[in-house]
């Protein structure tokens, strides 16, 4: 299976045709993150057989020059988030790894982190403007389908828009590790010290499956 004809079936169903002729008009009309090209990035990244760690987030980031199709992400040059410097943090004091100078995630989308929003798209400064309208519908069947894969694999949910799809997870055959969103809202509220990401190369090691260099190194 690939995500391309997960994704095919998707774009047939009638919640989606709407979906898609909501977005296209709001693009016309407004300035909508990310760009275009981007909405569905992290699927193109990192496809169904080679996912090993899901990070699921909340919406793109809605700032100018920000959100580029990974969830957390932000291209070169584009000043860290404080969501992104406090997941620096925790991996930083989970794996001693070295806190890098940007923010671009695309070495973890390469390696089989699934960056995944639950919306895939936001307007211009106005955080989750794109919820209730199907994205979650798209992104739950995503993870319905990861979860029917026979290979294991970790889901990190973080916050609880992406913790209300633990429901759909086989915890049985599946790694769910949940926490506080890394805001700054809420990191303090049980993101800091949850250690998800040596939890899940524990997992994968202990699966027989490569663990992730979670390392970002410098530009």
């Amino acid at each position: 299976m690939r995500f391309k004809d997960i994704a095919q079936a998707e774009f047939q169903k009638d919640y989606y045709k709407k979906l898609h002729d909501f977005v296209e008009n709001e693009y016309k009309h407004k300035t909508i993150f990310p760009p275009k090209q981007n909405i569905f990035r992290a699927l193109n990244l990192c496809d169904y057989d080679d996912v090993k760690v899901v990070i699921l987030g909340q919406d793109p980031y809605h700032e100018l020059h920000q959100a580029n199709g990974l969830a957390f992400s932000v291209s070169p040059g584009v000043r860290v988030p404080p969501s992104l410097v406090n997941i620096y943090k925790e991996l930083h004091n989970d794996l001693n790894t070295t806190i890098p100078n940007h923010g671009d995630l695309t070495k973890w989308a390469k390696q089989g982190v699934l960056l995944l929003n639950n919306v895939l798209t936001v307007e211009q400064g106005r955080a989750n403007s794109h919820a209730g309208i199907g994205w979650e519908t798209f992104t739950l069947n995503i993870v319905k389908a990861l979860n029917e894969r026979e290979k294991p694999l970790v889901f990190i949910l973080w916050g609880n828009n992406a913790r209300a799809k633990k429901q759909y997870i086989d915890t049985s055959r599946h790694l769910v590790l949940e926490s506080a969103h890394p805001s700054p809202l809420s990191a303090s509220r049980g993101f800091f010290g949850s250690r998800p990401f040596s939890k899940a190369n524990q997992f994968l090691v202990k699966n027989g499956i490569e663990p992730i260099d979670w390392q970002i190194e410098n530009i």
